[in-house]
């Protein structure tokens, strides 16, 4: 296993992608305050990890994979972010939430697979090991002043993401320190 500063992008977003599939999975088998839980990180790891693709892979693949592939990506993100805000909306105690938690798994693992296929391999064939393992540090610091949320209507371009994405992941920030703090301290 390589350590954070040797890995490259592609190997972090990887394992991101099994993170969150495991998360969907521990979603759909838990209940009560453990599935809430487990389902507000779910929504956090998808919120990060989308919005610092659309800042630091996307840009990167459109002359490696194609305008038409990476705009495919962003259209599936787009319609995830949709789904997974109307989820979060919803609630997990909602008798439709598990119909809809599954259609969004499909959605999402979809959408991975063909970042894995289509733009993960064009990506790492034309472009330098260094610049990879560069870009997997840039992810991470997109990712720590990301929204915790999705919000749709912010629009999925890098430009779009670092303009809106601080202020929005600060507020968001502070509404989970609040909603954790109430949670926690429930008579």
């Amino acid at each position: 296993m390589s350590t954070a500063t040797e890995q490259d992008v592609i190997d972090l977003l990887l394992a991101q992608h099994n993170q969150i599939k495991t998360r969907f999975a521990e979603v759909a088998a838990a209940r009560g305050e453990r599935r809430r839980e487990l389902f507000n990180d779910l929504v956090r790891l998808l919120a990060v990890h989308e919005a610092a693709e659309e800042q630091v892979v996307h840009p990167a693949a459109r002359s490696k994979a194609g305008e038409q592939v990476v705009e495919a990506r962003l259209h599936e993100e787009d319609e995830a972010k949709r789904a997974l805000s109307d989820l979060y909306d919803l609630g997990v105690d909602h008798p439709e939430f598990d119909a809809r938690l599954a259609a969004l798994e499909k959605a999402v693992v979809d959408h991975a697979t063909h970042e894995e296929r289509e733009e993960f391999p064009r990506l790492r064939q034309e472009t330098s090991p260094e610049r990879l393992r560069r870009m997997a540090g840039a992810v991470r610091a997109a990712e720590a002043i990301s929204p915790t949320r999705p919000h749709p209507g912010a629009g999925e371009s890098a430009t779009a993401n670092m303009l809106v994405g601080p202020p929005v992941a600060v507020f968001d920030k502070i509404r989970d320190v609040v909603r954790d703090w109430r949670q926690s301290n429930k008579d």
